[in-house]
């Protein structure tokens, strides 16, 4: 049957044709919007995979970037505990193993700088077993065992004779010891251990007065808190010069992290902001950290502490730091930031988009690495010759995939937050001194973040100001290997 002949034959009646046409664009109107209610709940899905994976990650995922170092250590010590304690109930109802010869490349060799105690084992008889004569000495077998002395109260007693002039009955001694706290108590070592105690251990005083009690020392309170007061009076003028240095270098890092604060007034606890800022790792000279407490996460605190400071600042992408590029300092984005982006995709559902930027980015972490240890001219070359054309690749790259995906898609979001920073995310291959990432002032500010569960809250805003400058003080001397209760 020819269906189109018959088609030409057929003379519907006009009432019948209108409401088939009807029917038909109702049809075709329906199904263009059930087409995008269900685009909707496809993204819908994706995004809510995409968070689910990552709460899972964040419980349950040991070797990812789920958890962060310290929580990853966590999760391996416990392991370790565990298989230890389990090792050491099965010898005590199994005979032991015949231990394996040991290998001489074992663990690695104690510090040299730290003091000796040595022991002598003598044998108890000097003469042969088997035949009786004389034993000598061919040599020593040493072995070291690490010790430790916890905290170990002393007390300095300061003697000054008393000399008098009969003459002119003049009485004459030596001057005073120069003390931090003039007629005070403690000794500096005491207040250095106190001051690391509660700003670098993050212990609150009040169990810096048990661990003192438990040793037979019993010091008040009050007195620790007149002491950490006094001594961040001392130290403020330290903390000032740093942050002069750190002004005169030409490329920094900055971030911050939320810190409670008590309001008083209120009976609770309001919201306030330690602010950090980090020296360049790339550039000659030792390495500092600012710590900057402020009332809020307003952009007027970053532009008050870098005013009139120009160079290159590493920032993520935090509204309050773009007033600054406005005003001559010069904007480098975190490739880290962008990768992580990727990376939560990529572990979600194993997009290929995502797998593919994951790969084009570790191929420039790559170029970093190998230029590690090379002089700043020296990079500077590698970064032109290797890592400016995959920059290059990967914009064009982004752009081109970009129109292929829906937009609200998760893959785009991904894409969109590279592609809005991208002239600054690949400022860095221009130079040989500019960082890659912000990892840096994120690795410096992450102790603060954890040792905060330990605090809970500053104080006051004086606190806030205090614990800051003395943290910058004390996480400088870490960043350049100096112990820093030896320092204090």
């Amino acid at each position: 049957m020819d269906l189109t002949a018959e088609l030409a034959r057929f003379n519907p009646d006009p009432a019948l044709e209108k409401w088939l046409s009807e029917t038909v664009q109702a049809l075709a109107d329906q199904a263009q919007k059930d087409a995008a209610t269900i685009k909707l709940a496809h993204l819908k899905i994706a995004a809510l995979t995409l968070e689910l994976a990552h709460h899972r990650r964040m419980q349950f995922g040991a070797k990812t970037e789920a958890l962060s170092s310290e929580q990853r250590d966590l999760f391996i010590e416990t392991c370790n505990i565990d298989l230890a304690a389990i090792q050491a109930e099965v010898a005590q109802v199994m005979p032991p193993a015949p231990k394996a010869p040991r290998k001489t490349a074992g663990r690695q060799a104690l510090p040299e700088n730290l003091p000796r105690i040595e022991h002598r084992h003598e044998i108890d008889n000097c003469t042969c077993g088997q035949c009786g004569k004389d034993l000598i000495k061919i040599g020593e077998d040493i072995s070291e065992q690490l010790d430790v002395e916890p905290a170990r109260f002393f007390v300095h007693r300061h003697i000054r004779p008393q000399y008098a002039c009969r003459a002119c009955e003049t009485v004459v001694a030596a001057a005073i010891p120069p003390a931090v706290i003039d007629g005070g108590l403690a000794a500096p070592g005491l207040h250095a251990w106190v001051v690391v105690q509660k700003y670098l251990d993050h212990l609150p005083l009040y169990r810096i007065e048990q661990i003192s009690r438990r040793h037979g020392v019993p010091i008040a309170r009050s007195t620790l808190a007149e002491w950490v007061g006094r001594i961040g009076v001392q130290l403020q003028p330290l903390a000032d010069r740093l942050v002069e240095l750190l002004r005169q270098r030409a490329v920094l890092h900055a971030d911050e992290t939320p810190v409670q604060q008590l309001d008083p007034g209120k009976g609770k606890t309001k919201r306030a902001y330690l602010w950090v800022y980090r020296s360049n790792d790339l550039d000659p000279g030792a390495a500092m950290v600012v710590f900057d407490y402020q009332a809020s996460r307003s952009g007027s605190n970053v532009q008050a502490f870098l005013r009139g400071w120009q160079g290159h600042l590493m920032v993520d992408d935090y509204a309050g730091y773009k007033a600054l590029f406005r005003t001559g300092v010069t904007e480098l984005a975190c490739l880290a930031h962008a990768r992580r982006k990727f990376f939560e995709l990529f572990a979600a559902n194993g997009h290929p988009l995502a797998a593919e930027a994951l790969q084009r980015i570790g191929a420039l972490y790559a170029i970093e690495q190998a230029g590690k240890n090379m002089a700043p001219n020296e990079r500077e070359q590698l970064r032109k010759q290797e890592a400016k054309p995959q920059c290059a690749a990967m914009h064009a790259w982004l752009i081109d995939h970009r129109k292929k995906v829906a937009d609200n898609s998760s893959i785009a979001k991904a894409m969109d937050y590279s592609l809005k920073r991208w002239p600054a995310i690949a400022r860095y291959a221009e130079s040989g001194n500019l960082p890659i990432d912000n990892n840096p002032v994120e690795n410096t500010i992450r102790p603060i973040a954890i040792g905060k569960k330990n605090w809970l809250f500053a104080g006051s805003e004086r606190a806030g100001r205090r614990a800051a400058a003395i943290q910058s003080l004390l996480g400088t001397a870490k960043l350049n290997g100096l112990e820093p209760l030896a320092w204090l």
